[in-house]
């Protein structure tokens, strides 16, 4: 393959713009902070802004990936950021009440607390989605509202503090020189990836979100799909809460969590995941959520206000999506220019093709047409 073919097609790749505006982001922290790529090593601990980055993006990677799986079913969960904030109170709260907080037993029955109820909330979630057909984003928005009050009535308004060192470990603690947090995250994304891509599970998660009674008619348990797709996006995002509460030792039942669902949107969408449903990708999600991270600590870096830093990150992320849009690439730069620099789309990415071959046009028009009564 010539030089030009390999280019043409890394360009096409659908990781390489939201890549190409990480790797950008990461090289504007570099005047304002000489040795941002340097990681030392203090304590048998690694430290460094990268190190940072991934720590701190961690639990928004969990949430993200588990919204990529609803919003591939064409859905979509507000609720998030209330499980993060229900796990964190409910695992926290029972730690305080302990008489010994470092006790292994007790901190593994709080963690379990916690993901129990973040596993309720998806069953609620999917419930309300699956059915009794309510729009997801109506369905989802009953947690996102009522699950900051039910996380206050655990704590009681107040933010309850623990010195577990157990419960440390999840969000706060070091394994093997890195920070534990990120080989949870690497776990989850395993997972993830080899039961949507090494089993059926992800063409039948594609297929409901490309027309879900179309998959009920071929068999296809289309309401099992997205309850279960509910379940894990809460499960993801009850890790999470009891992630950043572990990174604390405390339990904020008002701020923690608080808009991180719409990071995590914002990184499906990065990731190059369409919110009308169907084809998805996990690898796409996990760049788009360290680009939401690094835009947080590049604006920090540059010493952005902080009463301006919300714009600032909407408007960039409004450049990202734009780049990342075939047709804006082909007004504002030429026809030629998005298309060489775009990705194709299509079956790889999800999108439907600008122009069918007339072959095969001409052949799905003869095609004889079933009706289904």
């Amino acid at each position: 393959m010539s030089t030009p073919s390999r280019w043409r097609a890394l360009t096409h790749h659908h990781l390489f713009w939201p890549v190409a505006v990480l790797v950008l982001l990461l090289l504007v922290n570099v005047p304002f902070t000489p040795d941002f790529f340097a990681i030392k090593m203090t304590g048998g601990h690694l430290y460094g802004s990268l190190v940072s980055i991934v720590l701190f993006g961690s639990p928004l990677i969990l949430v993200a990936v588990g919204m990529t799986l609803v919003i591939a079913t064409g859905g979509i969960d507000l609720s998030v950021g209330a499980v993060v904030a229900i796990t964190g109170a409910l695992a926290c709260s029972y730690i305080s009440d302990q008489s010994d907080q470092s006790a292994l037993a007790g901190v593994l029955l709080a963690m379990g607390l916690g993901l129990l109820a973040a596993v309720v909330c998806g069953l609620w979630n999917g419930f309300l989605v699956a059915r009794m057909g309510i729009q997801p984003i109506i369905a989802t928005l009953i947690i996102m509202v009522a699950g900051r009050g039910v996380a206050q009535l655990i704590t009681d308004g107040q933010i309850i503090t623990i010195n577990s060192e157990p419960y440390k470990l999840i969000g706060g603690g070091y394994w093997l020189t890195l920070p534990f947090s990120i080989f949870v995250v690497a776990v989850v994304v395993a997972v993830t990836v080899a039961l949507t891509r090494r089993t059926a599970l992800g063409l039948l998660v594609e297929s409901v979100g490309g027309n879900a009674e179309a998959s009920r008619l071929v068999g296809i348990r289309s309401r099992r799909i997205k309850i279960m797709v509910y379940v894990f996006c809460a499960l993801c995002a009850g890790i999470a809460g009891l992630m950043i509460s572990s990174n604390t030792s405390a339990a904020d039942g008002n701020n923690a969590g608080l808009w991180i669902e719409l990071d995590a949107i914002l990184a499906v969408v990065i990731g190059g995941t369409s919110l009308l449903g169907g084809r998805f990708s996990i690898g796409g999600t996990v760049v788009g959520a360290l680009v939401i991270q690094t835009l947080t600590t590049t604006i920090y870096t540059i010493g952005v206000p902080t009463q301006t830093n919300l714009v600032f990150k909407a408007a960039v992320v409004i450049v990202v999506c734009l780049l990342q849009s075939p047709k804006f690439r082909a007004k504002v730069f030429g026809a030629k220019f998005g298309t060489k620099f775009g990705p194709k789309s299509g079956a790889k990415d999800g999108g439907t093709p600008a122009e069918a071959p007339s072959a095969s046009v001409a052949k799905t028009e003869a095609a004889p047409q079933m009706e289904v009564s």
